[in-house]
């Protein structure tokens, strides 16, 4: 993180890809920082709370950047007159693009990336599927149904001011139904999370604040600039900017928790691993998606909704109907390597075609059709393991009911 500090005060790489270098892996940094701090705030807070906090601070550093990007996008002088046109002829500013390029990448990465990551590399060093208990249903619910709110937002082609009502909403009943109290979570820690929990109560409060303040403002500091530099970098070689804020970007914010996540498997505690990374994709699929329109319209100067163009709906549609299947995946509480390959196959996949198709023999048209047949996939694949394995479908209805019990248990309903 020093080094990004440094130069953003004092010197001027004068490079764009010096600076996304310096400033990314300052956010590298920064991020590990957040989910040092958040592990050790487990002894502080419930258990079910633990795990959304170290989600939620783990992906700050995604919020940031993409709500740069969201506020550039508001804020380009280009897009007042592209949003008066009535005839079609004004030219999309380039920058309307990046915010759902990046809240897209952020998500199928953590799905499509993360989770086979700790489903396949449990199975590697115990030969075991990954077990999940039934206090992630919330997570589970919740991020389906952002999911199925989020076909409404393909089928209007904007991300409204009131879709962030909803989404607000749905995050807020998350929160609150996993913030019951709970006493101190005094769980086995290692590296600098269990020195952090081994000191007197009062020190330990202050190093986890400081922690997450110091990160914090370092996350500020080299938001804009890596955000700039990854812009910047794509016009200096001709590289799709759309492809680098869409992949580059979220590589740099979300490999630490991915990292963090790997580490408690390792540890044989992949529940924890897991719930992390299926919490983080609620708070992107749910609050990061709400801020957008917001900080959009901030910019902007005028209440107004963050509209999508072709390109941007099928990467909507294509990362919902990640999402849906994932879910289904997972419905079921337990996860072996067979459908953790399927997942992260369609993912690389899906990839591989857009780059083919925006860098090696660009066609818009093509790249559109691929991301809306591998959407299709997801959806087909999805269907097919709750006709063929019935306990998928048994597993969504029975993680319905224990969201619906949750929620009347928290609301003291008898």
């Amino acid at each position: 993180m020093v080094p990004a500090v440094l130069f953003r005060l004092f010197f001027d790489l004068g490079e764009p890809w010096q600076e996304s270098l310096i400033f990314g892996i300052g956010i590298v940094g920064a991020a590990l920082l957040l989910a040092w701090a958040a592990e050790a705030a487990q002894v502080e807070i419930s258990a079910g709370l633990a795990i959304a906090l170290v989600a939620l601070l783990t992906v700050l550093p995604e919020y940031a950047v993409d709500m740069t990007f969201a506020w550039k996008a508001g804020t380009d002088p280009a897009l007042p007159a592209f949003l008066a046109d009535a005839t079609g002829t004004v030219p999309e500013p380039g920058s309307l693009a990046l915010p759902a390029a990046n809240l897209t990448g952020g998500n199928r990465l953590l799905s499509g990336l993360g989770w086979p990551i700790i489903i396949l590399l449990f199975w590697w060093r115990r030969r075991q599927y990954v077990h999940l208990t039934k206090e992630v249903s919330p997570e589970i619910i919740v991020l389906g149904l952002a999911g199925l709110y989020s076909i409404l937002i393909f089928a209007r082609a904007e991300i409204a001011l009131w879709d962030a009502a909803v989404l607000f909403i749905l995050f807020g009943v998350y929160l609150w139904l996993i913030s019951k109290p709970g006493g101190e979570q005094e769980g086995e820690m290692f590296g600098p999370p269990g020195v952090i929990v081994a000191l007197p109560k009062i020190r330990r409060r202050l190093i986890i604040i400081a922690l997450f303040a110091g990160a914090g403002a370092v996350v500020g500091i080299a938001a804009e600039p890596f955000a700039d530099g990854l812009v910047e970098t794509g016009k200096q070689f001709d590289i799709s900017e759309f492809l680098l804020v869409q992949w580059v970007a979220p590589l740099a914010s979300e490999s630490p928790e991915i990292l963090v996540a790997s580490i408690f498997t390792l540890r044989g505690n992949p529940m924890f691993g897991m719930a992390a990374l299926i919490s983080a994709a609620v708070n992107q699929w749910t609050l990061l998606v709400a801020s957008l329109p917001i900080v959009f319209s901030l910019g902007l100067g005028e209440a107004h909704s963050l509209p999508l163009n072709s390109q941007q709906q099928a990467e909507i549609f294509l990362t919902l109907a990640q999402i849906l299947f994932a879910v289904t995946l997972v419905s079921k509480l337990q996860v072996g390597w067979v459908g953790a390959a399927f997942l992260f196959v369609i993912f690389v996949g899906a990839i591989v075609t857009q780059v083919i198709f925006e860098e090696v023999v660009p066609n818009h048209d093509v790249g559109v059709f691929f991301r809306y047949a591998f959407g299709v996939t997801f959806l087909v694949l999805a269907a097919v393991m709750m006709a063929y394995d019935r306990r998928h479908l048994w597993g969504i209805r029975d993680r319905s009911v224990e969201f619906y019990e949750a929620l009347r248990e928290r609301a003291g309903v008898t």
